[in-house]
């Protein structure tokens, strides 16, 4: 991801995991670690995707991890490393608006 001209910009990543416990693991890890402010997960996800050439459908849980753009390689590097999956999702959006009482919280949260 491009670096952003401002390090506070608030960002939101999404990815799957396979069962809410790992979510709920890593996340816990991404936010003790300042590397997320917060972290839902959503309980149940039907994905049905490719894969080495066959086509599946999994239950999944579905993260939604709130960080911002200084935040966002530590918190990459680290849902890599600890993520069961060899390609796990990594959706990044920007995040264009919300409470700034919110959007400061989450740039004090990220802050090591």
């Amino acid at each position: 991801m491009d670096p952003s001209p401002d390090p506070d910009a608030p960002l939101l990543v999404l990815t799957s995991f396979p069962s809410h416990d790992v979510a709920s693991r890593i996340a816990r890890c991404l936010v003790e670690e300042k590397r997320a402010a917060c972290v839902s997960i959503l309980p149940s996800a039907t994905s049905i995707y490719a894969w080495e050439g066959n086509v599946h459908e999994e239950t999944e849980c579905l993260a939604l991890l709130k960080t911002t753009q200084k935040a966002y390689s530590a918190l990459a590097a680290r849902l890599i490393e600890q993520h069961p999956y060899d390609t796990p999702e990594l959706l990044v959006l920007p995040i264009a608006h919300g409470s700034p009482a919110y959007l400061e919280w989450l740039s004090k949260m990220t802050q090591a």
